[in-house]
Order: structure tokens, then sequence, then C-alpha cells
């Protein structure tokens, strides 16, 4: 009779436990952080441009970068009508740095 008892009593345990555990998202959901990402939305345009570099610095090819928050306006050169930065005379990776070109003004667009 008391192992009956103890199994019972085991079983109710568990039940509740279980209650438990599947009513706690209801009492207490988790929170959502539907906008936690730290980096701002990019429009890269297709093609490649010839950049021309503030200050004097010239002209060169390079692809255009549009920041959609800021409006902030990038030019990442390229040096060849390649969308990516290549040089033929080195077989490794290249890196293109921004070129800061100018600002679009969307707080006047809202």
């Amino acid at each position: 009779m008391t192992a009956n008892r103890t199994t019972n009593v085991l079983l109710g345990l568990i039940a509740a436990s279980l209650m438990v555990l599947a009513a706690r998202p209801y009492i207490a959901p988790a929170t959502v952080h539907a906008d936690a990402n730290s980096w701002d939305p990019l429009y890269v345009e297709p093609s490649v441009y010839m950049l021309r570099v503030p200050k004097g610095g010239g002209q060169v090819l390079g692809k255009v970068v549009v920041n959609l928050r800021t409006g902030n306006v990038y030019g990442y050169p390229t040096t060849t009508s390649d969308p990516y930065p290549s040089t033929p005379l080195e077989n490794k990776p290249q890196v293109s740095h921004a070129i800061p070109l100018g600002r679009f003004a969307m707080e006047e667009a809202r």
C-alpha cells in the first residue's frame, strides 16, 4: 500500500512540475528585442562609378554605398571595372576603405 501511495505522490509531483513549466511562458513571457541590431541598412549601387575623391584626390573607379538611416554616401574604390577591389599584379585579396562622398538630408524627406 505504501508503494502505491509513493508512486502516486511522485506522479503528482511530476505532473505539477510539468504544469509549472508549461504555464511559465504565459505567466512571465520572455522579452523580445525586435530591433536590437546595431547595423544600419545600406544600399549598394549595383554598378561601378567614377568616384571623385574629395580635397583634390583625383578620380577612381568604385562602388557607391548609401547609409539609408543617416543618408551618408560613401565610395569604396575598386580601381578597376570589377565590382570588388582587385589588383591584377597581386594575387591576395584587397581591402577597400571608405571615402566619404557626401550626405543626403534624409530628415527632410520625412
